[in-house]
């Protein structure tokens, strides 16, 4: 019935767009590209490539945990209007598809950004011997781990796709974007030898995460043992037997801090504080940020610097 009613307002709304479009073709001259972009990674990734020649703009509303969106029927409107429409990947936005063959016309260039990652699967980060089936759950679909953007050479790829498509939509500006590309590129292999350098002198290897299972590419990309309280999706529910064995984990490894993610009370890693008596740290997942992160310039950049900072503190690196 949900994805009826989905349809249903795309084909409203593409009859409704049609209309608004006779009606502005009057309106011609020069203007910047107009790019609609789903999650912060992608947004930042792409205002970074357009500089001044697009107008990039963010699908989500600040501070909404995405994992459980789809479009309003004034999101599918955006869409349609602009030139181009640039998604993460199919795992994480599973309903892109459905807008975009209702939406997608002429114009419109829509930019897989994931094309080409590396994918992993959505293990869930359930200990292998704690019998918990719930944990290797992930409603994203064929049980693969969205959050590529947190492995740097995952981000890379994004990165050229989103400048290969935006040259192939603006040829005239084609060495603008790809120049502005590999530089960006190459502040992401500097994050990346940040991380490298950061973690190789820690006393421990392993993090726990009262939250959900967002950090596996980080954790596989430098060699950390990651155990998170609840599957791949934010609406996922935890279950007593996991959070008790995550408390268990923290005081036989003598762990003195649990992380908590963005956008999500941290509910389940309060609660494994109080009974390991660890310290609550914040690590960002930056699927999306809250909108006084987004008026104070946050960046994926600076919110991975202070994911690297925290992650120091909590694995207690030298």
């Amino acid at each position: 019935m949900k994805r009826m009613f989905f349809l249903v307002s795309l084909l409203f709304l593409l009859l409704f767009c049609v209309s608004c479009q006779k009606k502005d073709d009057g309106a011609k001259g020069e203007k910047k590209l107009s790019v609609i972009t789903t999650l912060f990674p992608v947004y930042d990734f792409t205002r970074e490539i357009a500089g001044e020649m697009a107008e990039v703009t963010l699908l989500l509303p600040p501070g909404m945990e995405p994992h459980g969106f789809e479009p309003k029927p004034e999101d599918i409107f955006r869409v349609s209007k602009a030139d181009i429409f640039i998604f993460t990947d199919k795992y994480m936005e599973p309903w892109a598809a459905d807008l975009v063959k209702v939406v997608g016309n002429g114009k419109l260039l829509v930019i897989d950004a994931g094309q080409g990652a590396k994918f992993l699967p959505a293990s869930g980060g359930a200990d292998e011997h704690d019998g918990e089936e719930g944990a290797h759950g992930h409603d994203h679909g064929e049980g693969m781990d969205p959050h590529i953007w947190l492995d740097f050479a995952n981000a890379q790829k994004m990165v050229d796709n989103i400048a290969g498509g935006m040259a192939a939509k603006d040829p005239a500006n084609r060495n603008y974007y790809l120049k502005r590309a590999a530089a960006y590129n190459k502040r992401l292999t500097a994050l990346d030898k940040k991380f490298t350098e950061g973690l190789s002198g820690c006393a421990t290897r392993r993090f726990l995460h009262g939250g959900h299972y967002a950090f596996g590419y980080l954790a596989n990309r430098y060699g950390l043992d990651y155990r998170a309280a609840y599957a791949a999706s934010a609406n996922a529910e935890p279950t007593p037997k996991r959070i008790a064995g995550l408390i268990n984990q923290m005081r036989s490894s003598g762990l003195k801090h649990i992380f908590y993610e963005e956008l999500i009370a941290p509910t389940v890693a309060d609660a494994i504080a109080r009974e390991s008596g660890a310290t609550l740290l914040k690590l960002h997942g930056a699927h999306n940020i809250a909108r006084d992160e987004l008026e104070a310039g946050a960046t994926f950049i600076s919110l991975m610097e202070k994911n690297l900072e925290n992650l120091k503190v909590g694995l207690q690196c030298r």
